[in-house]
């Protein structure tokens, strides 16, 4: 089955500086809930992917690799391929990233364009729910790398010596600033994609007011029976 997919995203840091936080796959990687990588080698990754939905679990193992990085007009281009290690499916997509200026001053809206093609079992989710997961998954994403950018930006609280207040030993005022910074928080990284909560769910919403209002109807028509009988 394949598909055409859009998403996008904004982090809080300008285009140049969310360019190389991008580039950077085995960081961001843990972001993605799970997702993680194996090897990187120039421009190829390997990887994997957890997916678990109800008892069933699912994992992916394959290559992705930039096809184009274009710095001057920040787009990235990505070709990944993968393989289900316990079953017949698989999975392959090419990614195109395109990273413009956000409408807050110094952010970035990172617009995302995939054309996926799935076999096996995930393919049975339906081409209608597939837009409503990668969206989810996307924004998932999207909140785990705001608070791993956050981790890396300077923490409002240090503050530096002053000019002239130093003593001899310079070195103690270098440790207090940086013992000023508080620790990165840790993202984090999910076992598995629960695609539980983005499939199942959103059906479940889309059904049961389906649902209730055919009870009605049914109610309805049948005291209009009763009525009429009587």
């Amino acid at each position: 089955m394949a598909i055409e997919l859009d998403n996008s995203f904004t982090v809080p840091v300008p285009p140049e500086q969310a360019w190389d936080v991008l580039l950077d796959v085995e960081r961001i990687a843990p972001c993605m809930p799970g997702a993680s990588v194996t090897a990187v080698e120039g421009d190829q990754i390997e990887g994997q992917v957890k997916v678990k939905l109800g008892p069933l679990s699912l994992t992916y193992k394959g290559t992705a690799k930039f096809t184009d990085k274009d710095e001057a007009n920040h787009k990235i281009a990505i070709e990944a391929t993968g393989k289900e290690t316990r079953g017949a499916g698989t999975a392959s997509a090419n990614v195109q990233a395109t990273l413009t200026p956000g409408e807050a001053a110094g952010s970035t809206l990172v617009a995302i364009h995939t054309s996926l093609n799935v076999t096996g079992r995930p393919a049975q989710f339906g081409r209608s729910l597939l837009p409503e997961v990668s969206g989810k998954l996307i924004a998932q994403f999207a909140s785990n790398l705001e608070a791993l950018i956050a981790a890396d930006s300077p923490a409002a609280g240090a503050t530096e010596t002053p000019e002239g207040s130093g003593t001899a030993d310079d070195s103690s005022g270098e440790a207090a600033t940086v013992a000023a910074k508080p620790a990165a928080p840790v993202v984090k990284q999910e076992e598995s994609l629960n695609a539980f909560k983005f499939v199942v769910i959103p059906v479940l919403k889309r059904v049961i007011p389906v649902a209730a209002v055919g009870a009605a109807i049914a109610i309805v028509i049948r005291r209009l029976i009763g009525k009429k009988k009587s």
